[in-house]
């Protein structure tokens, strides 16, 4: 039976309700200097704004070493009333300090598996899914060390791989590596940010090639490419892809979220989603925040 491995834990996929299938509760960083998300009262009223729109359930993927606190999240899926699930995995190197990414040599795939069997830390709370990180048109040795520890940990579990995309691109390279030299099944992919790349023809090949496309951070006015993601989603829900499509909002920094007077979580169904309807349909869209992020972050756990 598929289930979805939450921070309460394992529940059927048709109970988590409308999902944003990328998004963070908590997120530090040496790249975003003093705009970290490390307010854990800042994270309830998140939810609980989210879960006034509508939401059920967040995927947050902030992976080992970034500041999860995963021992806060089964309170706030509590209190909020809406179903949290933590990643494991590992994001580019820039993100880390050179003595974390020597403490995992010889063992990330290990360290993964732990967190998806066992737990995070002392925490006891399970991570749901693997996220790790390409580079900008490329894959360096850090992506390839990280991505072979990933499809380790998935053919051990049976754990969905969801992977940054660098302003959305490298997606047919990260499918090479990780579904054709490394034998995860397509279907357990997830690949985050295509619409920071509305690459129309690469879009279309991942969605050929079976993996799931995250369009993810659709409140950020200074990416320019944001405008173009409805007409990306008109294009392949109409090629018949409308069952692969993700939504999330992908909030990154304090300032963003939406107590702080940022869009935040509650921007994905207050407008992104009345802003989709009229190009695909509302009944895509619901299938988008609901029943594809429902298969895509379950599995037949090992």
């Amino acid at each position: 039976m598929s289930t979805v491995r939450t921070v309460l834990g394992d529940v059927l996929p048709e109970r988590l309700g409308v999902c944003d299938a990328h998004d963070h509760l908590f997120l530090s960083t040496p790249l975003l200097p003093g705009n970290e998300l490390r307010d854990a009262a800042a994270a309830r009223a998140e939810l609980a704004a989210f879960r006034a729109q509508g939401g059920g359930c967040v995927m947050q993927w902030t992976p080992y070493g970034l500041g999860r606190r995963a021992a806060d999240l089964p309170s706030l899926a509590r209190d909020s009333g809406v179903h949290v699930v933590a990643a494991t995995g590992l994001h580019q190197a820039g993100h880390y300090g050179e003595g974390t990414l020597e403490r995992l040599r010889g063992r990330l795939a290990e360290v993964f598996v732990a967190e998806l069997t066992a737990g995070i830390g002392t925490s006891g709370v399970r991570a749901g899914f693997v996220k790790v990180a390409g580079g900008f048109h490329a894959l360096d040795a850090h992506a390839r060390w990280t991505m072979a520890a990933a499809a380790e940990a998935q053919h051990a579990t049976g754990a969905p791989v969801a992977v940054h995309l660098e302003l959305g691109t490298g997606a047919l390279d990260v499918l090479d590596l990780l579904c054709g030299e490394l034998g995860v099944p397509p279907h357990r992919v997830i690949l985050g940010h295509l619409n920071r790349s509305p690459d129309l023809v690469v879009h279309r090949q991942v969605a050929e090639a079976g993996a799931y496309l995250a369009f993810d951070g659709p409140s950020r006015a200074h990416h320019a490419t944001d405008w173009r993601m409805p007409d990306a989603v008109r294009e392949l829900a109409e090629a018949g892809f409308g069952d692969r499509l993700l939504l999330g909002g992908d909030t990154t920094t304090a300032g963003a979220r939406s107590v702080s007077g940022g869009p935040g979580m509650p921007y994905l169904l207050r407008r992104v989603r009345p802003r989709l309807a009229p190009e695909v349909g509302a009944k895509v869209v619901e299938r988008m925040l609901t029943e594809n992020a429902w298969r895509a972050f379950s599995a037949e756990w090992a």
